[in-house]
């Protein structure tokens, strides 16, 4: 039991404490190695939107393992699984006309994103290019690039400069963006990326207007703007749409995804790259040296695609939206507990309750285990709430009131 190292945790703690061990889960609910019940508050992470135990996604998995599991996607090569998967996202892309790339998960998707941001420029006749701008508080990531644009400092912190030309501006602030934008010059910036909804940095939904703004900025000014939807994408953003970028008419000349493509069940990862910049390197002649053994994979393809079909099937996005204004309801009244700072809902199916105490994070995620509900901390003291499209408006008040008492016992 001690020799898993887990990401972001104190193993020393974990070590003398041991591991919080899930062992199964079905729909909302998970359950641990003792057979006790949690309400899954955060769908694992961000990521099971259609629940868990959905056995239609373990048989078509293992109907393509058995056929073919999975054939490099590199040179002419492709599966069929593979082609029709990147069609079917082609077809509800927020930019008509986008290709697809399949990487391994959100981090290869935003590494990916600003190799190929940079790399445009240089086919554009533009390498000096070269700047990649993030926000703070922003998440976008574990790899090089990923790491160098998050604006969550500790996450950075032991590394020294991973990689240069990056910049970071004021994740609530447009005029920031443009600042810098005048004040270095557009022709050395290659691209600005943004969460629609910053996710690990604390849950904070965009001021009003902001993603437009900042859209019309990269426009303006020949920026890339790249859309980081892995955690929004594929419905959790609400209002009946697969996208954030579509939700808030972005346009993006690329768009990263992650999470919610497979929810989960097997690891995927998708670049959605918009005719502008794939176009030079689709006219022949022009090759992009990059990719992934396991892009694309066939198995990881069969569950997309019945993740897909399932959504479609059972108007999940839909009940997505409806969970917006849920959670809203049932989460608003805990920002009057003495123990909570603030509650930031009603965009999308995610919301966050913020301690008033922020150091109190890791006592809050036990004190929630307490009361039979598997969460994390996210931010500064920020608890998630990013559950299932499939939860319930009673499951929503029922997790709200587990919440609101493990709350008042801190």
């Amino acid at each position: 039991m001690g020799s898993l190292w887990h990401g972001f945790a104190d193993m020393g703690a974990v070590t003398a404490d041991g591991p919080f061990i899930v062992t199964r889960g079905r729909g909302t609910r998970v359950y641990d190695d003792s057979g006790r019940e949690y309400i899954d508050a955060t769908a694992g992470l961000w990521f099971a939107n259609i629940g868990h135990g959905r056995t239609e996604v373990a048989d078509a998995v293992a109907r393509q393992l058995s056929t073919l599991a999975h054939y490099s996607n590199f040179g002419d090569v492709a599966s069929e699984i593979t082609v029709e998967l990147a069609e079917r996202i082609a077809a509800i892309a927020p930019v008509p006309g986008s290709k697809v790339l399949f990487t391994s998960g959100g981090s290869d998707s935003v590494e990916s994103a600003v190799k190929l941001a940079r790399r445009y420029w240089v086919e554009q006749g533009a390498p000096d290019k070269t700047i990649v701008v993030g926000r703070s508080r922003a998440y976008h990531g574990m790899h090089v690039a990923g790491t160098s644009l998050a604006g969550i400092d500790a996450n950075g912190e032991g590394y020294g400069e991973l990689m240069s030309d990056t910049e970071t501006v004021a994740w609530d602030d447009a005029k920031s963006l443009l600042g810098l934008v005048e004040r270095i010059g557009a022709d050395r910036i290659a691209a600005f990326i943004a969460e629609p909804i910053l996710g690990a940095g604390g849950v904070y939904p965009p001021p009003e207007g902001y993603l437009r703004e900042v859209r019309e900025i990269c426009r303006d000014h020949d920026v890339l703007f790249i859309a980081d939807e892995v955690v929004t994408g594929f419905g959790r953003i609400g209002a009946r749409e697969w996208f954030a970028s579509s939700r808030f008419g972005l346009d993006p000349d690329m768009m990263t995804t992650a999470k919610g493509l497979t929810s989960g069940y097997v690891p995927m990862g998708a670049l959605v790259v918009a005719p502008r910049v794939a176009a030079p390197f689709f006219a022949g002649g022009t090759w992009w040296r990059h990719g992934y053994t396991y892009g694309g994979h066939a198995a990881a393809a069969a569950a997309a695609l019945v993740n897909l079909d399932i959504i479609e099937r059972e108007g999940l996005l839909e009940t997505a939206s409806r969970l917006e204004s849920d959670l809203a309801a049932a989460f608003a009244p805990l920002a009057e507990l003495s123990q909570v700072g603030e509650v930031r809902t009603g965009l999308g199916a995610v919301t966050a309750v913020q301690l008033a105490d922020p150091s109190k994070g890791a006592a809050a995620v036990t004190k929630l285990r307490e009361h039979g509900v598997s969460g994390r901390v996210a931010g500064q003291g920020a608890l998630q709430i990013s559950p299932a499209f499939i939860m319930t408006a009673d499951e929503v008040g029922e997790l709200a009131d587990r919440v609101a008492k493990a709350v008042r016992e801190l």
